[in-house]
């Protein structure tokens, strides 16, 4: 190849250099010549795991010979080794030397760990001074000190973009005026002191909930994925699923789209899953057909939407569970559709390509139809097992509760064995060379036996956080102790059953076992670091006037749509996201937005679920891994696939558009997220069933137009009808709000009357009006009001905080009682202003068909376009 076909389409890089890609994006990109500094940063990533295990210990066994440590004691020693090996891990700069730590770097992390550290040493102190707010000038050294390593801790670990981000939210609290900041953010400026103390001594800041939630899960769960992958669970999914999909057209591609799904449900870095199953898939992708960018590009859409697959969902989903202030469980349920339809429509984009390039398989050829019916078969088989599971459990336990734990714990202990034994009957699983003349496909009856053992642990997980309802860090410490103890005796194990030197085996078992700690203690250092770095731009939006005037500049940029504040919030999570990891974004992004997104929604009669906007700019965070200038996982595919970064960047947005399209349209319709969908009755999983297969449907139609190929190429009508009927699908009640109302408006003097009428669980809408607490301009807000089950039988609206003043057919409004939800609620009206604040309508139920008359018509468009389209059919659709 000549150079300058070279620079056209990149080059593939060795295996070497992707790992040092990826330790340099994850792990730091330090590699010590000198044997005593290695030991030393491996023996600190160690003792960080053991340290983040005895904390998450649920037992508390050791009470009574060590200190049992709270969250505000927990989080400093958390942070301090996130800073001690981020100076060590990762070079100052690209020229920086990577086989030795320079001096500066080592001053560095010792004083960074140091000044983390301090808030841990002297907690008593800092309880009676600085948070009471009487800072000593140490404390203020201390934490000014701590602030600046910080953020260049950050710049390291995660880039410029957190750094330049925190400097400006700094500067903004320390300035609050200038021909920069709006009026309607401006602030007289907080003092040094202030800003230090907020951010660094005080609870609230780096202290604060985003590195609490990284200490207290975010650990467990990356090290959990880290011992997994050590074990081979990752090479095990990978091979699953080219075994399962290889044979179809384009099914490498299929197997990427898979292997990523599976690699995703244990990994938080779309870079490392790019570069895992994308040194295996991508060459097979370009040998059946795809260019170097397609190939690169269906790695990336996967691999980046492993991050929205639960349970870890890059760290997010823990985050979310304290800023929604719903469970972890309930976390997942919103989460999962939308990830599950993500991926199947994926799998369909990729057998569009294979079509409309009429690409071979690697073997004999099989019906994706069938396929897809075979999995769902599989699904239906495991939930039925894993049902009769929860009741063979539950009846042991009531027959016999002294030893019940102990028999499942027996019989747990049983079933490993037998896995091991049936693994060990068949040679290890090892990935094949993806440039070999003859690629010879695995079935899945060769593979499937080979990793059972690898199932238990995630078991346990699901087990803990769906059955017993346990908090997520006291789950996933329970499935890492199993996860260890699988890690330590597969191998001695294997060697016992195959006639081999147990010894040597476990010697190699107890390797692994301290790589995968290490490994899962670098994979945290850029998450601590980044939660930590975030905790500033809260503390900010706390402490300064940005956090509540912010909707009255979004307002105003938006001209009060919702849609359009919608756009610019998406466009807002791409930039930023450009240059800050998923975390951080999500971070930053829905501490500014979230909650602006529900009350402009509210002022435009759309009630919006806080776990809808959350999930809406969580989406859009993500996306930015894909999109180009920057898309780091981009970078990543074509390094591998030796194609170009920038058209690999966009082809990958291209085939992310469904994962940028379903945020608009679970805002619009948050049966999507299955909000409001009751998973504990026969009813609400039906209704939850007929939401999966509807969605499903219109997300492949969806595809299909954007692709521009259903059953055969699409005419630009034809897709214009596909992507209609697709948002019929999705969204039927907006056609019905076209025809009918879907309110009636009653008196609002009546108000008082229809909060005693309700019954417990219902709810009553109303509307209010008055005018803006910071413009005085008229605004209104609707509300809705769930009744309580202890609310009194009369007087509810009073007991709930509302002083209603009627007056001549019309209902205004006093400021609520202290205290309550209202005052939170409504705190944006002005009260004391000329102007009054009044309900303006009361608003119950329109009676009125159901939404799903649409599907008629909208079905009845598809069945033209299959017709038409049937009659230019040259090859099968599935």
């Amino acid at each position: 190849m000549t150079d300058e076909s070279q620079k056209k389409s990149g080059r593939s890089f060795t295996d070497e250099e992707l790992q040092d890609l990826v330790a340099s994006t994850d792990s730091g990109g330090r590699n010590p010549s000198n044997r005593i500094v290695a030991i030393l940063i491996a023996t600190t990533a160690f003792l960080w795991s053991l340290f983040q295990l005895w904390i998450a210990q649920p037992q508390l066994w050791f009470g009574q010979y060590l200190p049992v440590l709270n969250s505000s004691q927990t989080r400093p020693v958390h942070l301090a080794f996130a800073m001690l090996l981020a100076f060590l891990a990762y070079p100052a700069l690209k020229s920086s030397p990577r086989d030795r730590v320079p001096i500066l770097d080592w001053v560095l992390a010792i004083a960074g760990a140091g000044c983390a550290s301090y808030v841990f040493l002297f907690s008593r102190e800092l309880a009676a001074t600085a948070r009471a707010g009487l800072p000593t000038q140490t404390q203020i050294f201390v934490g000014a000190v701590g602030i600046v390593l910080l953020l260049e801790a950050s710049r390291r670990a995660l880039g410029p973009a957190l750094t330049i981000v925190g400097a400006v939210f700094l500067l903004y609290a320390w300035m609050g005026q200038g021909w920069l900041i709006p009026d309607i953010i401006a602030h007289s400026g907080l003092s040094f002191t202030s800003i230090v103390n907020a951010q660094w001594l005080d609870t609230n800041g780096v202290f604060g909930i985003p590195l609490g939630v990284s200490t207290a899960f975010v650990f467990l769960f990356v090290l959990f994925g880290a011992l997994l992958d050590k074990a081979g669970a990752g090479n095990y999914f990978i091979q699953l699923a080219f075994a399962g999909l290889g044979a179809l057209r384009g099914g490498p591609a299929k197997a990427a789209v898979v292997g990523s799904a599976m690699t995703g449900l244990i990994s938080g870095s779309s870079i490392a899953n790019v570069v895992t199953t994308g040194t295996f898939t991508i060459p097979l992708m370009k040998r059946v057909g795809f260019s170097s960018e397609k190939a690169g590009a269906v790695e990336v859409a996967s691999s980046v939407n492993g991050q929205i697959m639960p349970p870890v969902m890059g760290a997010a989903a823990f985050l979310m569970v304290e800023f929604v202030g719903i469970s972890y469980v309930e976390v997942i349920k919103h989460a999962f559709i939308p990830a599950v339809i993500s991926y199947i429509a994926l799998v369909y984009i990729v057998h569009l390509e294979a079509l409309k390039l009429d690409m071979p398989a690697l073997g004999p050829a099989v019906n994706l139809g069938r396929m897809f019916a075979k999995i769902a078969a599989g699904f239906v088989v495991t939930g039925l097992a894993f049902t009769g599971l929860v009741w063979a459990i539950q009846a042991l336990r009531g027959a016999a509760p002294g030893i019940s734990d102990w028999l499942v714990l027996a019989v747990l202990g049983l079933a490993y064995v037998l896995m091991v034994r049936t693994s060990a009957r068949r040679p290890d699983l090892a990935l094949d060379d993806p440039n070999a003349r003859q690629i010879r496909l695995p079935s899945v009856a060769e593979v499937f036996p080979t990793g059972l053992h690898y199932l238990l642990p995630i078991l346990v997980l699901v087990w803990f956080l769906m059955i017993e309802m346990q908090s997520p860090g006291k789950s996933a410490f329970y499935a890492v102790a199993v996860m260890l103890f699988i890690i330590v005796t597969q191998r001695p194990l294997k060697a016992l059953f195959r006639g081999e030197d147990a010894g040597q085996a476990l010697r190699a078992g107890f390797g692994d076992l301290i790589e995968g700690m290490i490994a899962g203690a670098r994979n945290m250092i850029g998450i601590g670091v980044a939660t930590a770095a975030a905790g500033i731009i809260v503390a900010t939006v706390t402490k300064t006037p940005i956090g509540t005037e912010l909707a009255g500049l979004v307002e105003m940029l938006s001209g009060g749509h919702l849609f359009i504040m919608l756009l610019l919030v998406g466009l807002f999570s791409l930039v930023l996201g450009m240059g800050l990891p998923t975390t951080a974004n999500y971070i930053v992004v829905s501490s500014l937005m979230a909650s602006v997104v529900v009350t402009l929604g509210a002022q435009e009669g759309l009630i919006v679920p806080l776990i809808a906007a959350h999930l809406f700019v969580f989406y859009f965070g993500i996306m930015a891994d894909v999109t180009p200038p920057v898309g780091l996982a981009s970078f990543a595919a074509a390094a591998v696939s030796g194609g170009d970064p920038i058209k690999t960047g966009f082809t990958a947005f291209f085939y992310s558009m469904r994962t940028a399209a379903l945020p608009f349209l679970f805002i619009y319709n948050p049966t999507l997220i299955l909000y409001g969908v009751d998973l504990g009755t026969w009813a609400g999983l039906l209704q939850a069933a007929g939401i999966f297969v509807v969605a499903t449907i219109a997300m492949l139609l969806f595809a299909a137009a954007t692709q521009g190929y259903f059953l055969a190429p699409s005419r630009l009508w034809e897709s214009a009808a596909l992507l209609l009927v697709a948002f019929t699908l999705f969204v039927p009640g907006f056609w019905l709000d076209r025809i009918m109302p879907r309110f009636e408006e009653r008196p609002p003097t009546e108000l008082a009357q229809a909060f005693d009428a309700a019954e417990p669980g219902e709810t009553v809408r109303f509307v209010v009006s008055g005018p803006d607490f910071t413009t005085g301009r008229p605004t209104r807000l609707t509300v809705v009001h769930t009744i309580a089950e202890e609310a009194p039988e009369t007087g509810r609206a009073e007991a709930a905080g509302l002083f209603l003043l009627p007056e001549e057919g019309r209902l205004f409004m006093d400021e609520p009682m202290f205290g309550t939800d209202y005052q939170q609620r409504l705190q944006g009206f002005d009260f004391y202003g000329a102007e009054r604040v009044e309900v303006t309508t009361l608003q119950s139920p329109a009676d009125r068909p159901p939404k799903q008359l649409f599907y008629i018509p909208a079905l009845l468009l598809l069945g033209l376009v299959v017709a038409l389209q049937r009659r230019r059919q040259t090859k099968p659709a599935f």
